[in-house]
């Protein structure tokens, strides 16, 4: 029980540059959605330029993050040697990577559709370049069990990207229409930049934050380790399958619907998506944070003769929280729903089912480490892979008939697939005592709440909705105390101790 109290601990920590930095983040979503109408279309752009860098930071990195864990915690291996030579070669692709978009910005911006703005794409070509890098110095935070320092980084970030797209959408706009655009603010502000400026932020706040980690980046003689290096890349390229095939899961949709979807107005309809779903992603905080923790947790834990019992119950314990979220969402819809403009509200549809898709996904993460463990991560290529064909197939062949709402069921297709094939072939090759049963009951107990909440949002006034919502969320959480927190017990425990 140590180490889950451990990883309870390191999981909190983490939220809070995940959970608490995404819900800072949620301030740029009625921020934009207020500022760039659903008609125009300019948080589609957003939505599909995003969905473009975040495949390619997963290609830029490689499965390196999780590669670092794994040769740093091997026996006989120099942890220092290890984040030295990860260091150098992530480095040295994500600099090759951002000169080749920039000489070559041209045609890559025509064929992305962005003919008349290039510098969409060699502004975001330079940011993921810097994130792919940045990516293993917080890798080592993470293995130094630093998350006070990994927060603090994060949400320093996040704070000055909210600071200057405040600026650059809502105070130089107001400035520029009050003055006509004399003076200061006509040489620093222009509104033909528009939606550009977003991207532009995300550049300087990425070069900033490479100042803020100069310590994890001196102090100590590189060494890059060929031997090593070929040793790791026969590791993490079944992870960059993995990966892609991941992050298609997320951003296959986004990407493919521009291309796909039969109407004039498809960034419009991609940013109604992109705007709603934006709702969804408590469940995306929720296993990031997990991620953060876990991922070094089980590493160091593979030699602990009660590994397999301690992964069951984080399984368990992983779903029940998830599902309360999901319950806490779906229950206070009229409340949330104020995140995003009014005119997307109309794609507040989606939000259960990518909560859904997202818990799905939490759960095939922690399946994962089964083929991990075991260095055959060829597996969760096989299964991301899967996944990923399911997810593209719906999305091409109904999006030109249902538009976005073939998108998320794409995505809950998609993982649902993964989840799965994770699940049964896992148990075949490293069994792990799930409490399938546990985990069921509460789907189950969830999807019948589920239900009534959804009647409730239909058929009740805003503030019945909330007060029925808030009784039947009170009741689940009070399955959740009676079944698998019993209080009683629990300050028993905390008085014997004193």
């Amino acid at each position: 029980m140590a180490g889950l109290s451990s990883l309870a601990k390191d999981t909190a920590i983490y939220g809070l540059s995940s959970i608490v930095g995404r819900f800072l983040n949620y301030l740029l979503v009625p921020l934009y959605t207020a500022t760039l109408s659903a008609a125009g279309g300019g948080y589609g752009v957003i939505t599909n330029v995003y969905a473009y860098t975040a495949l390619l930071l997963v290609i830029l990195t490689y499965g390196m993050e999780t590669t670092f864990f794994r040769f740093a915690n091997k026996e006989g291996e120099d942890p220092q040697r290890v984040y030295s030579t990860a260091l150098l070669s992530v480095g040295a692709t994500s600099l090759a990577f951002a000169v080749l978009v920039v000489a070559f910005v041209g045609p890559i911006s025509a064929a992305m559709g962005y003919a008349d703005h290039p510098s969409y794409v060699w502004v975001m070509a330079v940011t993921v370049a810097l994130d792919a890098f940045q990516c293993i110095p917080f890798a080592y935070l993470r293995y130094k069990k630093r998350p006070v320092k990994f927060a603090a980084l994060k949400l320093a970030n996040i704070l000055m990207s909210i600071a200057l797209n405040l600026v650059f959408f809502l105070a130089l706009p107001a400035w520029y229409e009050s003055t006509g655009g004399e003076g200061l603010v006509g040489r620093i502000y222009s509104p033909e930049v528009g939606v550009g400026y977003a991207f532009y932020v995300n550049l300087f706040c990425s070069a900033a934050l490479m100042l803020l980690l100069v310590k994890e980046l001196t102090g100590f003689r590189y060494v890059f380790d060929r031997a090593l290096l070929r040793r790791m890349l026969t590791y993490a390229w079944p992870i960059l399958v993995l990966g892609i095939a991941g992050i298609l899961n997320q951003t296959a949709d986004k990407i493919l619907f521009p291309y796909v979807y039969r109407g004039a107005d498809a960034h419009a309809q991609l940013g109604i998506y992109g705007a709603a779903s934006k709702i969804a992603m408590i469940m995306a905080m929720i296993t990031q944070a997990f991620r953060y923790a876990y991922e070094p947790f089980v590493f160091g834990k593979a030699k602990d003769r009660d590994n397999r019992e301690t992964y069951a119950k984080a399984m368990k314990y992983f779903v029940i929280f998830t599902l309360l979220a999901f319950l806490a969402v779906v229950g206070y819809m009229d409340i949330l729903r104020h995140l995003i403009g009014r005119d997307y509200w109309e794609g507040l549809g989606v939000v259960p089912i990518v909560m859904a898709a997202e818990i799905m996904m939490g759960v095939y993460f922690n399946l994962s480490f089964w083929y991990k463990l075991i260095d055959k991560t060829i597996w969760g290529a096989w299964f991301s892979g899967a996944g990923c064909l399911v997810l593209i197939l719906v999305n091409v062949l109904l999006v030109p008939r249902y538009g976005y709402m073939a998108c998320a069921w794409g995505g809950f297709a998609g993982y649902g697939t993964a989840m799965l094939l994770s699940y049964f072939v896992g148990q075949k090759h490293y069994p792990i005592n799930y409490p399938v049963k546990d985990i069921m009951l509460y789907v189950a107990v969830a999807a019948v709440l589920f239900l009534v909440m959804h009647y409730s949002n239909r058929l009740l006034p805003a503030w019945g909705a909330v007060g029925a919502n808030t009784v039947l969320l009170a009741l689940f959480a009070a399955l959740i105390v009676k079944r698998d927190f019993p209080l009683g017990q629990i300050l028993k425990k905390m008085g014997n101790k004193r």
